[in-house]
């Protein structure tokens, strides 16, 4: 029988069974019964030779006696033997036994439950086909399942030793050092197997200590690649032909004599390959993005400049929609990042703004910080967003409303590429909108990308 296997109950938990809801006073009585059994006897005795006091003594000691060798049998219970069954004594000191082997015997019972349940979860973790190591507050390995090995070549008699030391790719180093950069994990190359392909995701616990957990993601990447490489190549593709379309289309449209009838459906034609045109430089832009193509994203950017710039397209822009458009810098911060990419993302947000908003609108264009973070924020009065649509928004092609999204012209793909810029740049979007009371997009950028003047 193990230590952690519940115990019988023994023969002294049995005869005190009787006693565990009673005083303490219902143990002592034996002590005293004893006492009084004792006393009566030095006092028949003392009275009969004459010496009273004496035989009262030496009762004392006598009693006092039993209590030292119920002490030791106590005290050598718990010191050798605290696992065996305890010693049958009644009074004060059996309580005291009973109590304590009780306490015990339920620990055990705990320690054993407990265990069993280490053991099944550890199991659990062992045949997990992902990756499970723990990582101690010293970097230092302390358990990991077998997929660890397969997965990120972590083998069992690698405890102890450094993570950082077993896996040296500069991704990873930076990623542990800096874990909430990244709240999804990261995907790394694997060092075992070519063309493999693993997601990490490390989880604090305790003070310092790290939950790793890795799963091949191959599969999915092959699938990812082969999906960019087809939109890259097809829109790269269909570049060359609606080029073409468009200037036979635009030289037939410019043509005095052209019948009025054709005129309208060239006129269509050229508003179709405009949009079409539009479609494939977004796809183009998003494929970029998504590539991490080797743009500088260091670049000190003037906001004023770039704010002033912005609206002055957006009042071009406005021409047909008539809104009342107002410009809002309260920010004395630049921004570091790529100008083109910001330039783009946000140009974005403000056409967006300009189309989707009933004609006469109120729309305002603003830069802000609030000292730990900087925020472009375009804010209108138009028709608002359904709730239900605003954690969807910027997936490619989703559309609110799809027949609006079609009159005004929209790709589909604009907020997508305002979420990839705004991804590179540490940054993201919020969205805040209410049906039939206006929306207020938000690029909010972390203060490592806000730039200040001393």
């Amino acid at each position: 029988m193990t230590m952690y296997e519940p115990y019988p109950v023994p023969e002294l938990a049995r005869e005190h069974k009787r006693f565990r809801y009673s005083s303490l006073w219902t143990f002592a009585k034996q002590d005293l019964r004893l006492l009084a059994f004792l006393l009566l006897v030095a006092t028949c005795i003392g009275l009969g030779v004459g010496y009273f006091w004496a035989s009262i003594f030496i009762a004392f000691l006598i009693f006092f006696g039993f209590q030292l060798r119920s002490l030791y049998m106590v005290n050598e219970w718990i010191s050798n033997r605290p696992y065996d069954t305890p010693p049958n004594l009644n009074g004060i000191w059996g309580a005291l036994l009973f109590n304590v082997y009780r306490a015990q015997r339920q620990e055990r019972i705990v320690q054993a439950e407990m265990v069993g349940l280490i053991d099944r979860a550890q199991s659990s973790l062992v045949a997990l086909n992902e990756a499970v190591v723990l990582i101690d507050d010293l970097h230092q390995i302390e358990w990991c399942n077998p997929a660890a090995e397969n997965l990120l070549g972590i083998r069992v008699f690698d405890r102890g030793h450094n993570i950082l030391s077993i896996l040296r790719q500069p991704k990873f180093i930076e990623y542990f050092n800096h874990i909430d950069q990244a709240p999804d994990g990261i995907k790394i190359k694997s060092s075992i197997f070519d063309d493999h392909y693993v997601q990490i995701k490390l989880t604090r616990f305790g003070e310092q200590s790290r939950l790793l957990v890795a799963y091949d993601v191959t599969r999915v990447h092959n699938l990812e690649q082969m999906r960019k490489d087809f939109v890259d190549n097809i829109s790269h593709e269909l570049r060359t032909p609606l080029t073409v379309l468009s200037g036979y289309i635009e030289t037939f449209t410019d043509q005095e004599d052209l019948n009025p009838r054709w005129k309208r459906a060239f006129d269509q034609m050229q508003s179709q390959t405009k949009r079409m045109n539009a479609l494939v430089n977004d796809l183009l832009l998003l494929s970029n993005l998504e590539n991490n193509k080797t743009i500088a994203k260091n670049q000190i950017i003037e906001m004023p400049s770039l704010m002033n710039q912005l609206f002055d397209d957006a009042q071009a822009y406005n021409a047909d929609y008539g809104h009342t458009l107002n410009l809002d810098i309260d920010s004395h911060c630049d921004l570091i990042g790529s100008d083109t990419e910001i330039a783009s993302a946000f140009s974005n947000l403000i056409t967006n703004a300009i189309k989707y908003t009933p004609k006469g609108g109120i729309i305002t264009i603003g830069w802000h910080d609030d000292g730990v973070h900087g925020y472009f924020t375009v804010q209108d009065n138009g028709i608002g967003i359904d709730p239900k649509h605003l954690p969807r928004l910027t997936e490619r092609f989703y559309r609110v409303d799809s027949a609006r999204s079609r009159a005004t012209g929209g790709t589909g793909l604009g907020l997508a590429i305002v979420k990839h810029v705004l991804m590179q740049h540490g940054a993201y979007l919020d969205v805040i909108s209410k049906e039939n009371e206006g929306s207020i997009f938000k690029a909010v950028f972390p203060k490592e990308r806000l730039y200040q003047m001393m």
